[in-house]
């Protein structure tokens, strides 16, 4: 009897911590265009500005990690690749809950704009959680981390980078949080440098960084 009741009891639990965050994730979704509105980037450097036209609608805050190679050089030694592959999830904060919103990671672009000829090593690729709409970007310019105190005041974390948008796709039911993203700031970076110890050709090594990015499309 005290197996039974302790069972339904842990599974009556599971089911309202199911609910809620089923809950919390709904509402999070309906409340995207008032939140539209609080999004508020730090001022940048116009090295880093995104152009007159496009409003900031969506922020997350990342947790994650740059992954490194350490590749041949031509003189034949060994060095750390500075290109890395990001892998990080996005979270906001909606009605006290800290909410996962979106994940980060290098994928192929299945939706590019027109006259983008993808790369077979992957774009930078941001998908909802929330739709699983995505946007792939590249880098248009980025400034180094301690350049600037009001949006990248961290020195020796990566850069903090302008991208825009070279595909977007809807989810599979016709979500689009991120189907209409022009461009990306990563601002407020903190760790994921290219690691400065001496490496073997092939070793890899995951660098730990956190950053904002701010999610910008065409303003209506």
């Amino acid at each position: 009897m005290s197996y039974t009741v302790n069972h339904e009891t842990k599974k009556n639990a599971r089911v309202r911590s199911l609910f809620a965050s089923a809950l919390v994730l709904a509402c999070a979704f309906g409340t995207v265009t008032l939140a539209e509105a609080q999004v508020t980037p730090p001022p940048t450097p116009t090295d880093i500005a995104v152009p007159v036209g496009n409003t900031p609608f969506l922020v997350g805050h990342a947790f994650g990690s740059q992954g490194y190679t350490c590749l041949p050089t031509s003189t034949g030694a060994a060095a750390w690749n500075p290109t890395a592959r990001p892998e990080a999830t996005l979270f906001a904060s909606f009605f006290g809950q800290f909410v996962q919103i979106i994940t980060h990671f290098q994928s192929i672009n299945e939706n590019p704009k027109p006259d983008v000829i993808p790369p077979l090593s992957g774009n930078a690729t941001w998908q909802s959680s929330l739709d699983s709409s995505r946007v792939w970007a590249v880098k248009v310019k980025g400034i180094d981390a301690g350049s600037d105190a009001a949006s990248c005041p961290t020195a020796g974390s990566i850069q903090c980078l302008l991208l825009q948008s070279v595909g977007n796709k809807k989810g599979p039911t016709g979500g689009n949080l991120l189907a209409d993203t022009t461009f990306i700031q990563r601002l407020n970076t903190r760790g994921g440098a290219v690691p400065t110890t001496a490496c073997t050709v092939g070793q890899t090594q995951l660098v730990p960084y956190t950053a904002d990015y701010f999610f910008f499309h065409a303003q209506k």
